[in-house]
This record gives C-alpha cells, sequence and structure tokens, in this order.
C-alpha cells in the first residue's frame, strides 16, 4: 500500500485533468448553477412587482425541460406514431423528428436579456430612428383577471413592429412573439430565443410540425403566458391591412380551452410615416411572391449612408411612429358563435382597423392621389378638412398644429420624391405612386 508508482508527466497531468472535471461537474458547477437561479429568481421578483402582467413560471422553465415536457406529451405521441405509420419510418426516427421541430420552436427566455438588454436596445433603436408617440391607449387592460392570459394581436407594417411595441409594452410584461423563418439565422436567432420568441415555419405542410406547435402554443396559453401575434401572418406588402389567418388563434383557443384559463386580446395598431422595407415589400408584391431579396450589401450600404448623415448633422428621423393599443376583447365574453377561430380572427382586425392611427405622411399622400396635384393652400385646407371627419383619438397632429403637420409630412415625402413641386403645384409623379399608395393603403379604410 506504500509503495510508490511512476507515471509519466503527461499521464499524471491527464489524471490531474479528469479529476478537476469531475470536482467541477459534482459539485462547483451545480453550486454555481444555484447562486445564478436564486439571483434570477430575486431579480423576477423584483421585476415583477413593477410588471402590469408579472411573469410566468412556465416562461422561466429550463428550455431543455420545456422541450421534454413537449416531446413527452401523450397528444405528441399519438401524433409521433401516427407520422411514422404514415410515412413509413421508424417511431424512433419519428420521435427525433419531433424532438428537432421542438428545439425549433421553443424559446429560451432569460430575464436579465429582455429587461437588461432587449427592451434598452429596442428604446434606443426606435427613439433614434423615429418620433415615437402612443396615439391611444385603453385602460381597460388593468381590470381584467389577472390569471388571465394576454395576447398582443397586432397589424403587421415593419419588422420594427416586433422593436416599437417590446419597447412600448415594456412595463406591462415580456413579450413572447411568433416569429416567422426569417430569423432563424445565426447569431439573430439565438438573441430573438432569448427574447422568448418562438419560430413558426408558416408554409410547413408537414402535420407532425403543426401538431408539435399547436401543442407548444395550447401549453403557453394554458400556463398565462403574454404573447403577441401577428394575424395577418405576414408583412403587408401593399401597406393595406391583410385577411386574417386563423392558425395560431386557433391553438390559443384550444389552448384556453383545455386549461379553462380565460384569454383577454389587446388589439394594437400601428403605423409609420416611413416604413423601412417599403421598396422591397413592394417589389415582392409585383414578383407575386414573399421572398424578400434584401442582400447584405444593400442593408450594409443603408446602414453606412445613415451613420454618414448622422456625422455631417443631416440626418433627419424617418417622420412619426406611432401605436394604438385598443379595447380589449374578453373571451369569457364571446358567446359561444363567436368563440371560434374564424369569428375571432374577424371581430380583432376589426379592432385593430379601427385603432390605426393617423400620421401626416399616410394622410398627405391619401389626399393627393384622391384630389390629383394642389397647392399647399390646397393641400393645408384638405388636411384640415379631413381631420374633421375621423376620430380624433386615431389622428397625431404634431404639436397639436395642422400646418406644421403638413409642414412635417410634405418634408418626409418630398425628400424621397414622392411628392415634387411643379411650379405652385404639389404633384406624385408616376413612378413614385405606388410608393405613395402602400402609405395611402395604411389608413384606406377610415377615410
Amino acid at each position: 500500500m506504500t509503495s510508490q508508482v511512476t507515471l509519466p508527466l503527461w499521464a499524471f497531468v491527464l489524471i490531474l485533468l479528469f479529476a478537476a472535471v469531475t470536482f467541477a461537474s459534482h459539485f462547483l458547477f451545480p453550486s454555481v448553477r444555484w447562486f445564478f437561479r436564486r439571483r434570477m429568481e430575486r431579480a423576477v421578483k423584483r421585476l415583477n412587482e413593477r410588471l402590469e402582467r408579472p411573469i410566468q413560471p412556465f416562461k422561466l422553465l429550463r428550455r431543455q425541460d420545456m422541450i421534454q415536457r413537449l416531446i413527452y406529451d401523450p397528444e405528441i405521441t399519438q401524433a409521433i406514431v401516427e407520422h411514422a405509420r404514415k410515412e413509413g419510418v421508424r417511431e424512433d426516427v419519428a420521435f427525433e423528428r419531433a424532438r428537432r421541430y421542438a428545439r425549433e420552436i421553443v424559446p429560451s427566455f432569460s430575464a436579465s436579456v429582455y429587461f437588461g438588454f432587449a427592451i434598452s436596445a429596442a428604446r434606443l433603436l426606435s427613439t433614434t430612428l423615429y418620433r415615437v408617440r402612443m396615439v391611444h391607449q385603453d385602460s381597460g387592460l388593468a381590470d381584467v383577471d389577472p390569471d388571465a392570459t394576454v395576447v398582443f394581436v397586432m397589424n403587421h407594417r415593419s419588422n420594427m413592429d416586433y422593436v416599437l411595441v417590446t419597447y412600448l409594452a415594456a412595463d406591462r410584461s415580456a413579450l413572447s412573439y411568433a416569429v416567422g423563418e426569417w430569423a432563424r439565422v445565426w447569431p439573430l436567432s439565438r438573441l430573438i430565443r432569448a427574447m422568448g420568441a418562438y419560430f413558426i415555419r408558416r408554409r410547413s405542410h408537414s402535420d407532425l410540425y403543426r401538431r408539435v406547435l399547436a401543442k407548444y402554443v395550447q401549453q403557453s396559453t394554458g400556463a398565462g403566458v403574454t404573447q403577441a401575434v401577428f394575424p395577418e401572418g405576414g408583412l403587408s406588402l401593399d401597406g393595406s391591412l391583410g385577411r386574417p389567418k386563423i392558425g395560431i388563434l386557433k391553438y390559443i383557443l384550444e389552448g384556453a380551452e383545455a386549461a379553462k384559463r380565460d384569454v383577454v386580446f389587446v388589439p394594437v395598431a400601428l403605423n409609420y410615416d416611413r416604413v423601412l422595407e417599403d421598396t422591397i415589400l413592394l417589389r415582392a408584391q409585383v414578383e407575386g411572391q414573399r421572398k424578400f431579396r434584401a442582400r447584405i450589401s444593400v442593408v450594409f450600404g443603408a446602414v453606412v449612408k445613415q451613420l454618414w448623415l448622422r456625422i455631417t448633422g443631416r440626418f433627419h428621423k424617418f417622420g412619426y411612429a406611432a401605436v394604438s393599443f385598443g379595447k380589449p376583447l374578453l373571451l369569457r365574453d364571446l358567446t359561444k358563435g363567436q368563440a371560434t377561430a374564424e369569428a375571432l380572427s374577424d371581430a380583432v382586425m376589426a379592432r385593430i382597423s379601427q385603432a390605426v392611427p393617423v400620421l401626416p405622411v399616410p394622410l398627405i399622400a391619401a389626399l393627393l392621389l384622391r384630389d390629383g396635384p394642389m397647392t399647399r393652400a390646397d393641400l393645408e385646407i384638405g388636411f384640415s378638412k379631413t381631420l374633421t371627419h375621423l376620430d380624433a383619438a386615431q389622428v397625431h397632429v404634431p404639436r397639436n398644429n395642422r400646418d406644421y403637420a403638413v409642414e412635417v409630412g410634405l418634408r418626409n415625402l418630398m425628400e424621397r420624391k414622392i411628392v415634387v413641386e411643379d411650379g405652385t403645384q404639389l404633384i406624385t409623379p408616376d413612378a413614385k405612386k405606388p410608393l405613395a399608395r402602400f402609405y395611402a393603403n395604411s389608413i384606406k379604410h377610415l377615410m
């Protein structure tokens, strides 16, 4: 027992390395994880005290635990068996496919990333690019059942929608977005998952995938997770409100019914004086497809141009970006016929459409397209007359000065040559009319 053993130095170093790894994995790492977990729990507790809708425990589960809970659900197990039989593959192959779908969908929410980085970045980006305004905010949300699941339903004008609503809803709750395939690129996907968003394939034809996605949304809804969805299913290509799709709303209703939990749908309407992707969206509409070909060189060039304008002191913000929160729609208040996915989607889109903010650029574009060339004086008169027929709660008039609003809107349009002066007349060139119509379409249902 006391005899000596001689080892080569490399073997001794290897033994020490294995011993250190074993000690760390069995003693050190669990303690470190416990320490940070306790700090996170205390931080979340402090956050929940100031949030209108506290963060639900389901959202704080470890991602691996959420994946396991999802793929071992009895309904998903049955779906795996059916998929294996239908596709003629082994059940273990179908199970791995379901696991891959679950890993693709399930987020890994981090309260520190969301409330520490994401909201600060959203505030900085929003206020740098736009003059952000809350046009209308219905107070009904504070009066609903605190145990109800809140779902923000929004029109989809721009990818800035995510940023803008995250910033403006910072004191309400942490939102879990349904995000399309455009965001499944590294490293953006890691950040978006940490913010609690879940990825969806909008055009997937796999029944197994849809079952896994449906079950995740149902579990989230049943657990009371605050969500944000776009009923239109994608960006508006022509600027107008689109027909709602029922997929996600159907899953939410199924989750609420299974958990016997009330759901509050909060209409959120957004509008912009300038949509960053407007020309890309119009090009996609002309080509008849939703494959947005925004080359990285184009994006980089646009960023460099804006930086140069800021350095030289010639940068102007892209006008106003406005958000309106409409009157909440409670699931428990709906009759049996109204509580279907089809009827609900129509009802929430109707509330969104009535809450769309009216901003200077869309209104001026609509007037010039409708009434043709006019002088500045005629435009100011038309602008004022139109405002009298619109709901004052939806209209944002900068500085409460209509002449200033016309000036601000015209400057934005003339910088992009959407409107030009021909003598005393303001006209929209034929080549720019599709772009002018893109902005006018955002409020055409109100005109």
